[in-house]
């Protein structure tokens, strides 16, 4: 498994190097260590954390709970409080935000490594959710996310250049109907002609790394997909 990406937001240096050492001790790999707000969140924009541990309580106005908030803005980030406030004013705060866990100081290394793996596992299913729903299937092992352009055979990227992502994907909106070479060269070079070869060649690649299954071509007349699934 891919080792979990861990943004450590914690204002006490002491603290926040014995949870980092207990992390990569655990095999987790922490990207960063804040101490306030906006490096949490200035952090959180360039290295996109899988998971978010945070103290709750910090020295600035803005506490742990705000950052867990405003992290969202860079896509989901499941949260994980580690604090040493557990009074009922603070936890229904904390709530609010919908955290995967809530440890209290001094933590325990168990509470820790289960916690920091459910915010992960959270955060993979909502992924592969998230993909089932734009991925188009085709058939014999193959699915095209139409919304990330990415094809994978039985869950595995297969690498596509930009124009084959881009005859892919009028292929599958053409629903199996045949699209001339005519449309094609203007769908995918509309600011110049192309030679006739450019085009056969970008179409006999995306055939091959389809296993030839999936694509039908007409003979001087364009191609089309069998979608088999």
């Amino acid at each position: 498994m891919q080792k979990a990406k861990i943004l450590i937001v914690e204002d006490e240096l002491i603290v926040a190097l014995d949870i980092k050492s207990t992390l990569e001790s655990l095999g987790f790999q922490v990207t960063h260590i804040a101490t306030n707000y906006q490096e949490a969140l200035q952090n959180a924009s360039q290295n996109k954390p899988d998971v978010l541990l945070s103290d709750i309580n910090l020295k600035e106005s803005k506490n742990g709970i705000q950052i867990a908030k405003d992290i969202q803005r860079f896509g989901y980030i499941p949260v994980v409080y580690l604090t040493a406030f557990c009074d009922e004013e603070t936890i229904n705060e904390a709530v609010k935000t919908n955290p995967i866990g809530y440890i209290t100081k001094p933590f325990k290394r168990e509470d820790l490594k289960s916690n920091i793996l459910l915010a992960y596992y959270k955060l993979q299913k909502r992924k592969e959710s998230k993909k089932t729903l734009t991925c188009k299937a085709l058939g014999c092992g193959f699915c095209f996310d139409m919304q990330t352009k990415l094809l994978y055979f039985e869950g595995v990227p297969i690498r596509l250049s930009i124009k084959e992502k881009e005859l892919l994907s009028i292929l599958i909106e053409a629903k199996g109907q045949i699209v001339t070479l005519q449309s094609l060269e203007h769908l995918i070079w509309p600011q110049a002609p192309v030679a006739d070869s450019t085009l056969r060649t970008l179409i006999y690649r995306l055939r091959a790394k389809l296993d030839y299954k999936l694509i039908e071509t007409i003979p001087s007349i364009g191609c089309k997909i069998n979608i088999l699934s």
